[in-house]
């Protein structure tokens, strides 16, 4: 079966935040991994094609440990093996919901996860597997944000999908510092960019809209949203690079 051969099945690249896994602390949240990993599984269940970017900050950051006088070259290599870990956590939850699931890393680490190659990723969801990608890009000064754009394209997916903890969208500004902030229902990477919304990375969003790639902002803290929007329903806010493109 070629991917052609696929493309009336929704393929959507799912961004989780260390934040996500840490359930807002340092570490580890079991809970937390198991029911975003049920989830998944829900859409998968329905057809999705689902890959994940999983993020580390819940262990390591690397702009962070940069300031307190680590290399950060040597920092952000630190926080891709933060990412490895959550990717190997999600990875056995979601087998545990009976989701086959595969992690591959761009750092190559044989004995836990397979190599970063996107033809195999794809075979991968066309047979029904989720895969997860841990290691960020395998290079120093690469977000995880602009590394899901770009596994998103490389892997030909219809959307990014970016979960947030404590916001359910895009705001005119930060909902937890201005009341007077409002959720925008749908806008455009030029405009995200020229108003400095900071929801993902400026060369997250500089990918997306160069390439012609949406992405849906939503909340975490609503139950079942994860399986809402990899499904494609309308919550959160959309981003796309042409106003008037919203596939609502």
């Amino acid at each position: 079966m070629t991917d052609d051969a696929t493309t009336h099945q929704r393929r959507v690249l799912l961004k989780l935040s260390g934040e996500v896994f840490g359930g807002g602390s340092v570490g580890l949240d079991p809970v937390v991994v198991a029911d975003v990993a049920r989830q998944i599984a829900a859409a998968v269940a329905d057809g999705v094609q689902v890959a994940v970017v999983v993020g580390g900050g819940n262990f390591f950051r690397g702009a962070e440990l940069s300031q307190s006088g680590i290399d950060r070259s040597r920092a952000d290599y630190m926080g891709m093996l933060g990412t490895v870990m959550n990717a190997l956590a999600l990875q056995d939850f979601l087998e545990q919901a009976g989701v086959r699931t595969r992690v591959q890393t761009a750092i190559t680490m044989g004995q836990v996860a397979e190599p970063y190659i996107p033809l195999r990723a794809i075979r991968h969801m066309e047979k029904g597997r989720v895969v997860v990608f841990g290691a960020g890009a395998g290079m120093p000064f690469f977000s995880t944000d602009t590394v899901a754009a770009q596994r998103a394209l490389e892997t030909h997916c219809d959307e990014v999908l970016v979960g947030k903890n404590g916001v359910d969208g895009v705001y005119t500004a930060d909902p937890r510092t201005d009341p007077s902030a409002t959720r925008l229902d749908h806008l455009t990477y030029d405009d995200a960019i020229r108003q400095g919304l900071r929801v993902v990375d400026a060369a997250a969003f500089s990918l997306c809209m160069e390439n012609d790639l949406t992405m849906r902002v939503f909340g975490m803290g609503e139950p079942g949203n994860v399986t809402r929007a990899l499904r494609g329903e309308k919550i959160g806010t959309l981003v796309t690079a042409n106003p008037h493109n919203t596939k609502e």
